[in-house]
């Protein structure tokens, strides 16, 4: 094993990527199973899951389904359970699942604000007590990987309920990061730009989009493929051994434009 291959070595790991079957995170599952992981895509519909498992096998990794349901109590308990019956351990958690709304804020109902803060920071947070117990029960040096956003660092108009939600996922990797170091248990933060995502395509109409365009120096969007490399490097114990509660950006610049 040559030195790149050995401070990258994911070979032998397991990880979870809630939301694994959305499209932001079906490509780092992806690349985490050509990197030697076995990765479980967790989600609510299988039907979701069966090309991105194909095009894993199809690469020689290994992965299968998980079902969940974030609004039911016990699913990410259960969740757990599946997984440590099926491969034995979990070593990599990547929490990936998330709802936005283009909804005035004046306009938010309670139910609507429940559920974006639900889904994208409560079940967050659960996932984290579950495995994070389960980690420091069984000593394991483990990766969480939180998915954040750009508008969790500066809000944006339109998605008002979605920016606060992520901008609590933030605080909490910061928080579970000093929290759980002496552990050996990393949490980070991975902030995408603009992506294809599906969430995305509710509130990008073209005028949304030039204006993207015109404050993102790279003057596109991002490649799912391209948040690959910094998962890869937040999940590896090696080349990612001292990195803990940062906010990787991967956004072409984006956050690095003023006027």
């Amino acid at each position: 094993m040559n030195y790149l291959n050995s401070l990258f070595d994911l070979k032998g790991k397991v990880a979870v990527v809630i939301g694994g079957t959305g499209e932001l995170c079906g490509h780092m599952a992806a690349g985490l199973a050509k990197a030697g992981v076995e990765v479980v895509l967790a989600g609510r519909d299988a039907s979701k899951a069966e090309d991105k498992l194909k095009a894993i096998t199809d690469a020689g990794g290994k992965g299968y389904f998980a079902a969940i349901d974030l609004n039911e109590e016990g699913s990410l308990k259960s969740l757990l359970a599946t997984v440590i019956e099926k491969s034995g351990k979990v070593d990599i958690l990547i929490n990936g699942a998330g709802v936005n709304s283009p909804t005035p804020f004046l306009e938010i109902s309670d139910e609507e604000m429940h559920n974006i803060f639900n889904v994208n920071f409560g079940a967050t947070a659960q996932a984290c007590q579950i495995f994070g117990e389960y980690f420091i029960e069984e000593g394991i040096s483990a990766s969480i990987i939180n998915l954040g956003s750009i508008s969790g660092l500066n809000p944006l108009s339109r998605v008002f309920t979605y920016s606060a939600s992520k901008a609590a996922v933030h605080n909490l990797s910061k928080n579970l990061a000093r929290e759980w170091a002496d552990q050996d248990i990393r949490v980070n933060t991975l902030v995408p730009g603009f992506f294809p995502a599906e969430q995305n395509r509710k509130v990008l109409d073209e005028s949304r989009v030039l204006e993207i365009l015109r404050n993102t120096p790279m003057s596109r969007f991002g490649n799912p493929d391209e948040l690959i490399g910094a998962v890869l490097l937040l999940a590896s114990a090696k080349a990612g051994s001292f990195i803990t509660g940062t906010e990787m950006i991967v956004d072409g610049g984006f956050n690095a434009m003023s006027i």
